[in-house]
């Protein structure tokens, strides 16, 4: 089951869901915007790892996914975008790709991801425990 708003706030309050800085004015109707660390320039067909200023956590019962803001999915900018496990805490590194033919820039501050979060039909037994936890800024993968 997809969180509204009114279960987000209500996760927020319990716990549950823990979000570091809270903007009410990024709490959608069935998500939350989250915003861009560091301003970047994205060149025409290259892709750029950037960090949300939100911190996020995840209790057991919530799960998060994560979409690309529309606009910038209309401008040519797809995101590679991960589920957020439960028992995840930390900012969201995130891989962002421009397919367009024109240079795209993306503010500090700006809203430009969403997450959307749902409650598992039973709470997991296990955590994230990966290499990512606990994460601050941009983080590059081992690989």
């Amino acid at each position: 089951m997809v969180l509204s708003d009114v279960e987000i706030l209500s996760a927020l309050k319990a716990g549950t869901i823990k979000i570091v800085p809270f903007n009410k004015n990024c709490l959608n109707p069935a998500g939350y915007d989250l915003r861009l660390k560091n301003t970047v320039m994205i060149q025409p067909g290259v892709q750029e790892l950037v960090s949300t200023i939100e911190r996020i956590e995840l209790d057991l019962g919530v799960v998060g996914f994560l979409n690309i803001r529309s606009s910038f999915a209309r401008e040519g900018v797809i995101g590679s975008l991960a589920l957020v496990d439960p028992g995840f805490r930390g900012q969201l590194t995130i891989a962002l790709f421009n397919a367009s033919k024109q240079r795209i820039e993306i503010r500090k501050g700006e809203r430009f991801v969403q997450i959307t979060f749902a409650k598992l039909g039973e709470r997991a037994k296990r955590r994230y425990v990966g290499r990512y936890q606990d994460s601050q800024g941009v983080v590059k993968s081992l690989r």
